[in-house]
C-alpha cells in the first residue's frame, strides 16, 4: 500500500504528464483533454473516446518566469503555474483544454491561454449560477450537447448515448469507492490518513478512470489488515481548498500537530456527486439533473435550497468533528467570501475554528505548525 502512495506522489510531481503520453501512445489517434478544476463533465469526454485529465497547477516544482507578464500580482498561484506550464511547453501532450465557472481568475486563464495557443481547442463550459429556476437543467443539458458536438468534430465522431451511459457507470463506481474510502477515513482515521487519501484523489486526475478504480479497490481491500494504532488527536474538518491544492507536506504537518482530518474539500471534482448519476433515460439530461440536485456544496456553486453554511455544519456533525480549519489559498476570493458566512455560523454554534492561508508553492511551514499546535492544545488540554 505504501508503494501505491509513493506512486501517486510521483504522478503528482511529474510535470511531463507521463501517464498521458503513455495513454496516447497506446491509443493511436487518442486525444487528451486537460480540465481545470473544480468541476468538469469527465464522463462526456470519456464517452467521446478521449482522456480527461485534471490540471492542478505545478506546485513547487516550477519557477514562474513567464506567467507574471500575463496576470496581475493578486492572482492565485494555481492560475499562474498552470499558465507557466503552457508557456513552457509542458502542456503539449494535451489536444484541448476545458474550463468552467469558478472565479474571474480561472475565467481569464481560459482566454489568456487561448490567446497564447490559438491553434488548440480551448473551450469554456458555462455552468448555471441559479439552480432554482426550471430552465437550469435545460440550459446545462444544452451546454453539454454543445460540448459533445465540439469534441466530436475534434475527434471525428464516436459519441453515442450508450457510450455515455457506460462512462457514467464507470465514474459512478469510482466515486462510490471514494465515498467508501472517505467514510473509512472518517471512522478510522488511523487506518487511512487524510494525506494518503489526498494522494489517491490527486492521482485520479491523471489516470484513466479504469486504472484509478482498480487502484482504489486494491487500497480499500488492504486497509482492514493495515497495522496502525489510534492516536489522541483532534477531529477536524478542513474547508476552503476546493480549487488550488495544498502541499502534501502541509497536511502531514497538521496530522503530526495532532489533527485527525476526518473530512475536507480537497480535489472536490473527484467527489462532485453525492449519489450515483442515473444511467437510464437520456444520459446527457441525467448529468445535468445531477449537477443541480446531487452535487456537493461548494463556494463556486450557489444553491438557495441548500445553503453552503448548512452543508458545512452537517459535515461537522456527521463526522463528529471538534473543530474546523479553514485552509484557504492566497488571493482566493470565493473562499474568502464564504469564510465570513461560515465564521458567523460556527461562532453562533460554538464550534471552534482556525483560519490558515497557503500557496501551492509553499515550502516553509514553521509558522503554520505553531498555529496548528497552539490551536489543538487549546482545545485538548483545557
Amino acid at each position: 500500500m505504501e508503494r501505491t502512495f509513493d506512486k501517486c506522489e510521483q504522478l503528482i510531481a511529474d510535470l511531463d504528464f507521463t501517464p498521458v503520453r503513455q495513454w496516447k501512445a497506446a491509443h493511436t489517434g487518442g486525444r487528451a483533454i486537460a480540465c481545470f478544476p473544480v468541476y468538469v463533465p469527465a464522463e462526456i469526454i470519456h464517452a467521446c473516446g478521449m482522456l480527461p485529465v485534471g490540471l492542478t497547477g505545478a506546485g513547487d516544482q516550477l519557477d514562474i518566469q513567464h506567467a507574471d507578464a500575463r496576470f496581475g500580482s493578486f492572482i492565485c498561484s494555481i492560475v499562474k503555474t498552470t499558465m507557466e506550464l503552457g508557456l513552457t511547453g509542458r502542456l503539449d501532450p494535451f489536444d484541448g483544454f476545458l474550463f468552467s465557472s469558478i472565479c474571474d481568475s480561472a475565467r481569464n486563464l481560459c482566454f489568456v491561454l487561448k490567446r497564447n495557443s490559438p491553434d488548440r481547442y480551448i473551450d469554456f463550459l458555462h455552468l448555471p449560477h441559479n439552480s432554482a429556476t426550471p430552465a437550469t437543467v435545460d440550459f446545462l443539458a444544452s451546454e453539454y450537447r454543445r460540448l459533445i458536438a465540439n469534441l466530436e468534430r475534434m475527434n471525428g465522431g464516436g459519441f453515442s448515448e450508450n457510450r455515455l451511459r457506460h462512462s457514467i457507470a464507470l465514474y459512478n463506481a469510482n466515486r462510490a469507492l471514494l465515498r467508501d474510502l472517505s467514510l473509512l477515513r472518517s471512522q478510522q482515521p488511523h487506518l487511512l490518513r487524510a494525506s494518503e487519501l489526498y494522494l489517491l484523489l490527486r492521482a485520479g486526475n491523471l489516470l484513466p478512470v479504469e486504472t484509478h478504480t482498480a487502484m482504489l479497490r486494491e487500497v480499500l481491500a488492504g486497509l482492514p489488515a493495515r497495522s496502525a494504532k489510534p492516536r489522541d488527536s483532534l477531529r477536524v474538518v478542513v474547508e476552503g481548498a476546493f480549487c488550488e491544492q495544498p502541499p502534501r507536506e502541509l497536511l502531514r504537518l497538521m496530522e503530526e500537530a495532532g489533527c485527525y482530518i476526518v473530512d475536507d474539500d480537497f480535489v472536490l471534482g473527484r467527489r462532485w456527486f453525492m449519489d450515483d448519476v442515473p444511467t437510464e433515460g437520456d444520459p446527457v439530461r441525467a448529468l445535468a439533473e445531477s449537477y443541480v440536485a446531487r452535487a456537493v456544496y461548494s463556494s463556486v456553486r450557489h444553491d438557495p435550497a441548500r445553503p453552503r453554511t448548512a452543508g458545512l455544519i452537517d459535515k461537522v456533525r456527521r463526522t463528529q468533528a471538534g473543530a474546523v480549519i479553514f485552509l484557504i489559498a492566497k488571493f482566493c476570493e470565493p473562499a474568502y467570501f464564504d469564510y465570513v458566512l461560515f465564521k458567523r455560523e460556527l461562532e453562533g454554534l460554538g464550534i471552534p475554528h482556525l483560519l490558515l492561508e497557503f500557496e501551492e508553492k509553499m515550502f516553509t511551514f514553521d509558522r503554520v505548525r505553531t498555529e496548528v499546535e497552539t490551536f489543538v492544545e487549546s482545545l485538548m488540554f483545557v
